[in-house]
């Protein structure tokens, strides 16, 4: 299932889990930032370890939200 295709299940928890997990990635990024260790993320298929450094930049030239 894609995000576009869990928007529109029927069952209310599963509708709702995309954003849940975004906000969950979010604090997950704060608690790196805060306790100056990284996080591992999935990237092309593959395990890839984000330092708290590395999401300080990101989060530099990341567009305004």
């Amino acid at each position: 299932m894609n995000p576009q295709d869990i928007s529109k299940a029927r069952n209310p928890d599963l509708r709702a889990s995309v954003q849940a997990m975004r906000r969950a990635a979010e604090l997950a990024r704060r608690t790196a930032l805060q306790t100056e260790t990284a996080i591992v993320i999935v990237q092309d298929g593959k395990p890839v370890r984000v330092t708290a450094d590395m999401l300080r930049k990101q989060a530099r030239t990341a567009p305004a939200q």
